[in-house]
């Protein structure tokens, strides 16, 4: 690691402890991003989200590491790994991987935080999260928009249940906190970490273009995923990935015990010939 990846992951570690987030640019090489782009664009589904939350005019495509070797080296991208480490125990696992592409005419998604799955009183530390620019991010096109220091406020300090978005216990939130968030204008390739109790949402596109993006998120290893990567990827797939790739799907033990299967090491379970031991009672 030479001296310049060094300071980058200083200043990002430090950065996300004083403000919530942090942005990498080059976080992508130009051949990362040009494959990226050239991936997306082959696709030609029309997905439109189930609710306001996932938004009517954005689509998603998950498990996006199960798609190619390219999407597997982004997720295990040394900066970020350094960053994991500084802020999540050994162990940690991937929560979920993602491509999120939102079209013209997208409505602002509501204000979250993407740790609020976790009912562990605010602050937190129970997540990390990344957003990548695939096209250059800015206010009319969708733009992440967040609110710094917001990942050090308490549930008492941001009211309401925010868990999906305002409630009808806080239907002034948005307003309340409007002077208080940001625009994230960046160019493509470039990346924003934050911490998982970072308030943030995607923004709405008034322009004429898509705004495309991927989202890798980072969470303790005691905690349940967002995708259940076990149904998702077949073992013979994971079997062809880094050992740092199989140990974020949950292919490894957290002390002294959390994940094992049938008292065994789950990375046994990508040998073809394993069979856990299983008590049949008569």
């Amino acid at each position: 690691m030479n001296q310049h990846t060094q300071h980058t992951i200083h200043t990002s570690i430090s950065n996300i402890r004083e403000h919530g987030y942090t942005i990498i640019e080059e976080f992508l090489s130009p051949q990362q991003l040009v494959a990226v782009r050239k991936f997306l664009d082959r696709r030609n589904e029309e997905y439109q989200g189930r609710n306001n939350f996932e938004g009517s005019k954005t689509e998603r495509i998950y498990a996006l590491l199960s798609q190619d070797q390219l999407f597997q080296d982004i997720v295990e991208d040394q900066r970020m790994m350094a960053v994991c480490d500084a802020f999540l125990e050994p162990n940690y696992l991937l929560t979920t991987s993602q491509a999120i592409c939102i079209h013209p005419g997208e409505t602002p998604q509501p204000w979250h935080s993407d740790d609020a799955f976790y009912g562990i009183p605010r602050p937190r530390n129970a997540a990390m999260s990344t957003i990548i620019a695939i096209d250059d991010f800015c206010a009319e096109n969708g733009g992440t928009e967040l609110i710094p220091g917001s990942h050090q406020w308490t549930d008492q300090e941001i009211g309401g249940d925010y868990r999906f978005g305002e409630s009808e216990s806080d239907p002034d939130f948005a307003e309340r906190v409007a002077h208080k968030s940001i625009a994230v204008e960046m160019p493509a390739g470039a990346c924003v970490i934050f911490s998982g109790g970072t308030l943030h949402r995607g923004g709405r596109n008034t322009s004429t273009g898509t705004r495309r993006a991927l989202s890798n998120q980072y969470c303790q290893p005691w905690a349940r995923t967002i995708e259940n990567f076990y149904l998702t990827i077949p073992r013979e797939e994971v079997l062809k990935m880094s050992p740092r790739i199989q140990a974020l799907l949950g292919y490894s033990v957290h002390a002294p015990f959390m994940g094992q299967v049938s008292g065994s090491h789950p990375l046994k379970t990508l040998n073809p010939e394993f069979v856990p031991s299983v008590y049949r009672g008569n």
